[in-house]
């Protein structure tokens, strides 16, 4: 059987690793306290966060003992790696309240209890630290110079970067101090993109417990060109239902680019690799069966089997047998009297984000009205459109399908 290194390995999940030869030993060969922070920036976990929470998984099932960390504390303050401008400064409420959130959407995933898993906030040390104090016993041992180097402080110097956030890979260290001490950890996961951080961490428990801990980065969801996946129309791609629904969720998976199915199977499903390879095979239309696979398979995990089976069939009704399902897409609009213009419904309705975004995609020949195609942007719809099936269906694009019904 595999170890869960050889496992990450294999499936393109780790991108860095501080010290790989040890990492591996003690992986294969003790049981590991190892952390990954998740900061409640939002009120739902979205997919990218969800890859984070595979690994866990592959480790829990190793053997290993996993500790999620709410960000309640470092939140306060707001990292900014990959943000050109500060983050929005949240109150407490807000970022308990996304805290709980993430905490139910964890458990899905992660086994807790005091041998197997555990979830801790850090507000629960940083917010009370005294200034002085922090500043005497962790800010001694960085070199702001050094810090200056680092990619997430770098990127930011020219348009401005406030003393808020140079703060924040101090915080996010002292988490790592704070666990080894306390609890044994001994192994930082996350993004690669917390790289910089990662190793201001280890830094500091080195230099104040004398004591060698590691760090592992893995790879972020990303496309063929190198863009970051799970944006959607609406923003993030997010594991909330009422964010965004299991049809959504699944449709997005089905419509990933041909380069990135493989790729997405052997990072965010638990798909047997014998069972990838065969999908790699394929070729031209018969991606699509491996599309479908990873858009069920991802949907299952997160949404569970009954929606799957929901957002699945619905999409063969609509792609395949040019039906309808109760389960695509449903938009309410407004009760407008006896018609309204093409643009406003599309708009009112949030199928296109504005009028002007509405007449493109209509110049552009990217809609239809059932299986109309609409061509003038000063078309009218009536009640009369609406009396047949009680709905009408919108067409945007080759693949984004949306049942409109009058409110009330």
């Amino acid at each position: 059987m595999a170890s869960v290194f050889e496992t990450l390995k294999e499936r393109g999940l780790i991108a860095q690793m501080t010290h790989e030869e040890k990492i591996k030993e003690i992986l294969e060969n003790e049981k590991v306290t190892f952390y990954i922070g998740f900061d409640p920036t939002a009120d739902s976990l979205h997919i990218g966060h969800f890859l984070q929470m595979v690994v866990m998984s592959h480790m829990q099932k190793a053997g290993h003992r996993p500790i999620a960390i709410l960000g309640g504390g470092t939140t306060m303050i707001g990292d900014p790696t990959g943000k050109t401008d500060m983050r929005r400064m949240m109150t407490q409420e807000e970022i308990q309240k996304n805290a709980d959130n993430f905490k139910k959407q964890l458990s899905k995933f992660i086994e807790f209890g005091e041998d197997k898993a555990l979830m801790l906030n850090n507000a629960d040390w940083i917010l009370g630290l005294n200034y002085i104090e922090f500043l005497r016993d962790i800010g001694v041992h960085f070199s702001v110079n050094r810090m200056l180097t680092a990619e997430c402080f770098k990127s930011r110097l020219e348009r401005g970067l406030s003393f808020i956030e140079f703060n924040y890979m101090l915080m996010q260290s002292y988490d790592f101090y704070k666990l080894n001490t306390e609890y044994g950890c001994r192994l930082e996961l996350g993004g690669d993109d917390q790289w910089s951080n990662i190793l201001g961490g280890i830094d500091l428990v080195r230099r104040k417990n004398q004591e060698e801990v590691y760090g592992m980065t893995f790879t972020l969801l990303t496309n063929s060109e190198g863009k970051k996946m799970g944006k959607t129309e609406k923003g993030a791609l997010w594991l909330d239902p009422n964010k965004t629904s299991p049809y959504e969720f699944y449709q997005y998976f089905r419509n990933v680019g041909d380069q990135d199915v493989i790729r997405c199977m052997k990072l965010i499903t638990f798909m047997e690799m014998d069972e990838i390879r065969e999908y790699e095979k394929l070729e031209g239309q018969e991606l699509n069966r491996a599309k479908e696979r990873l858009a069920y398979e991802v949907t299952k995990m997160v949404h569970g089997e009954e929606e799957a089976n929901k957002a699945q069939e619905a999409a063969i009704a609509l792609f395949k047998a040019g039906g309808v399902s109760a389960d695509m897409p449903t938009k309410e609009l407004e009760d407008f009297g006896d018609e309204i213009g093409i643009l406003d419904l599309l708009a009112t309705t949030g199928i296109v984000p504005s009028k002007g975004e509405a007449r493109r995609l209509i110049q552009q020949n990217g809609l239809s009205l059932g299986d109309d195609k609409v061509t003038d942007p000063m078309m009218m719809v009536t009640k009369a459109d609406f009396e047949k099936e009680g709905f009408l269906i919108v067409k945007k694009g080759k693949k984004a399908f949306f049942k409109v019904v009058i409110k009330g």
